[in-house]
């Protein structure tokens, strides 16, 4: 089967590629790194006013889907996020607009929100002992925390605040436990469930993204890197890697555009957990190539170095995702 997209969505990828590029955001994420949301508020406006979160949104809630989300123009605009390295909850305030859309007194109070570009929303996951972090809670205006099955209620939403900042591998992915308390919702039957695998979607776009960023951003690196007189673009074992992590990253787009088609389950967690080995790998390659100035921090590729082993593991580690394949 072959997924294209037709000439509307090939132009929306080519508008936010450009609004992107101009918006310089390697100096936006040092500065949400640091913890100044300003530059990262002024871009989330920007995507919002390009229709990015509008998309999540159902018409009735001042959004552009007919009847929900719109999951193939949205796998659209997060490759693109990836491949520029936008930091924010962005897969998590689509992911809770899809959860919210199933609370309608929250519906009404949050999605208009979000569509606009005026509320940023973070989830934590109360079932992953290991991570119930909820990422940049300090920048969010809403923290939803899933509740485990047995739970009377679905989700909770967090009173403001949050717990101290907890180190992460990107240090543009701020991590903090929510506050015990606020409210706590129900919503229909099987939303929770929804809103986990649109974040596994949606990440799994996003480590697509980064994953071409890291590989152009190589190729271009070992085209003027030169050694005994020649670029080492030029040694076979070179072209060689490079193929491989190009393989293995158009191996993951059809699997992602499948999934955006289908939305089941097993044909996310199959292109969550290949456009993630396929990014870390892109990462392996460029540190590899690069060299020891791979590693500072002043190379804008540590930006995109840092991101990908965390959104592999994110909302659905390897492992997981693949004993969800086997269990489809």
């Amino acid at each position: 089967m072959r997924f294209l997209l037709d000439d509307e969505q090939r132009d929306f990828a080519r508008s936010l590629d450009a609004m992107l590029t101009a918006a310089d955001t390697p100096s936006v994420v040092r500065a949400w790194a640091a913890g100044d949301h300003g530059p990262g508020r002024e871009l989330w406006s920007k995507l919002a006013d390009a229709g990015v979160f509008a998309l999540a949104v159902p018409e009735a809630y001042e959004g552009v889907g007919p009847g929900g989300p719109l999951p193939v123009e949205l796998a659209v605009a997060f490759v693109e996020l990836g491949r520029h390295a936008v930091p924010g909850p962005v897969v998590e305030t689509v992911a809770a607009a899809v959860l919210l859309a199933g609370a309608p007194p929250l519906a009404k109070e949050w999605l208009p929100r979000i569509a606009a570009g005026e509320a940023l929303v973070s989830m934590a996951d109360a079932t992953q002992a290991r991570a119930p972090y909820a990422l940049d809670a300090d920048a969010a205006d809403g923290v939803l925390v899933l509740l485990p099955t047995a739970s009377p209620c679905a989700l909770r939403l967090a009173p403001p605040g949050h717990g101290p900042l907890h180190p992460s591998a990107d240090p543009a992915r701020r991590l903090f436990r929510p506050l015990d308390g606020g409210e706590e919702v129900t919503v229909a039957a099987g939303a929770v469930g929804a809103a986990r695998d649109w974040a596994a979607f949606l990440t799994a776009a996003q480590a697509l993204g980064t994953g071409e960023a890291l590989l152009a951003q190589t190729v271009a690196y070992v085209k003027q890197r030169t050694q005994f007189g020649a670029a080492i673009g030029s040694f076979q074992a070179v072209k060689h890697r490079l193929a491989d992590t190009l393989t293995g990253l158009e191996f993951a787009r059809p699997l992602l555009y499948g999934a955006a088609l289908s939305m089941a389950p097993g044909d996310i967690a199959a292109a969550k957990v290949t456009a993630g080995e396929a990014a870390y790998a892109a990462a392996r390659t460029a540190l590899q190539l690069h060299g020891a100035v791979g590693y500072t921090e002043e190379l804008d590729l540590s930006l995109w170095l840092r991101k990908a082993r965390p959104l592999r593991d994110a909302w659905g580690r390897p492992s997981e995702c693949r004993a969800r394949v086997l269990a489809a």
